[in-house]
């Protein structure tokens, strides 16, 4: 078992993180021309961005073009190695092309560029050295100042591919705010997504799957109980023939009933304890904005309408199981 110094441990990981948290700071000043040139550029391309690296660079490669592709700008991942084994018929021509490396100096790179750059493809690179032969290769340059990584040995790649995924998504954010990406862009790219849910999914995709509990305001109280216990929504609505809403009755209108009334239930009909008023909502309402009425009322179910015909019912605990609570 690794015995360790607690005290020696914390020290290293605050350490860390300031390192890194100081070489971010240092991208501020590289947010320049070029970067927005190449954010116009992207912005107006008919093709994507490939992006490509090596080793960890890699790794940051691929989430980038995740982040893009997650926000509207289609973007596809090339690794360097593949590229110069049969890889590169990825690149089509109007592709614009991101290199991602530290030193800018790697074997690997150094035979890729000239073969894309051939291709007369537009040529970016995020790199740490303005010296090297990629930063002297491409179109634009996205500078990252890394003098040192975190690593106390300067080996492990850490501060660097910080850097790099930062400019990424400096690049993706940027992009996102120039080509007026919305919620709703963003819903359509995440549909299966607890937040794309919250921007898209709408009463009408939720109660359709309930049954419609309703009786009407002469109904004595055996059928009322009855539709709420068969419907098994906690409620059940009260309308008249052609269905407009009058109020609802809740398991906690029951309880009050039993609890204050001295005479024969079996008197009681629906209209005598129902509430008037009931909160609702339209059909087209969003899912995540009948969560914050349910919530600012303290209530668990609430009533869908069209025009105070009554439709519907949505739970709370049907928000529950979609997941956006």
């Amino acid at each position: 078992m690794i015995k360790i110094d607690k005290k020696l441990i914390i020290k290293v990981g605050k350490e860390t993180v300031e390192h890194e948290a100081l070489t971010i700071k240092k991208l501020v000043d590289n947010i320049d021309n070029d970067f927005a040139t190449v954010v116009e550029k992207i912005a107006n391309s008919t093709g994507r961005v490939i992006i490509t690296g090596i080793g960890k660079s890699s790794n940051i490669s691929q989430k980038i073009v995740a982040t893009l592709n997650s926000t509207g700008t289609p973007a596809i991942f090339m690794h360097a190695a593949d590229a110069i084994h049969g890889d590169l018929g990825i690149i089509q021509k109007d592709d614009i092309v991101l290199v991602i490396s530290k030193s800018g100096n790697t074997p690997e790179i150094k035979v890729l560029i000239p073969l894309i750059k051939s291709m007369g493809n537009l040529l970016v690179a995020i790199v740490a050295d303005n010296n090297s032969f990629l930063a002297k290769s491409v179109d634009y340059v996205l500078k990252i100042n890394v003098n040192e990584e975190a690593c106390p040995n300067n080996l492990v790649p850490t501060s660097s591919t910080t850097a790099q995924l930062v400019m990424g998504d400096a690049l993706a954010v940027a992009l996102l705010h120039t080509k007026g990406f919305t919620n709703e862009d963003f819903a359509r790219l995440h549909p299966g997504g607890i937040i794309g849910k919250k921007l898209y999914l709408r009463v009408e995709d939720i109660f359709i799957h309930n049954e419609s509990p309703f009786v009407y305001p002469d109904d004595n109280i055996n059928k009322v109980i009855s539709e709420m216990t068969s419907k098994r929504l906690g409620a059940t609505a009260v309308v008249d023939k052609d269905k407009t809403l009058l109020g609802i009755i809740t398991d906690g209108d029951l309880r009050r009933m039993l609890e204050t009334y001295k005479g024969n239930i079996s008197d009681i009909t629906a209209k005598n304890i129902m509430s008037n008023n009931p909160k609702t909502v339209q059909k087209d309402e969003l899912a995540v904005n009948v969560l914050k009425l349910i919530k600012n009322n303290n209530i668990t179910q609430v009533i869908v309408t069209n025009k105070n015909k009554y439709l519907g019912i949505v739970h709370f605990h049907d928000l529950m199981r979609e997941g956006i609570v």
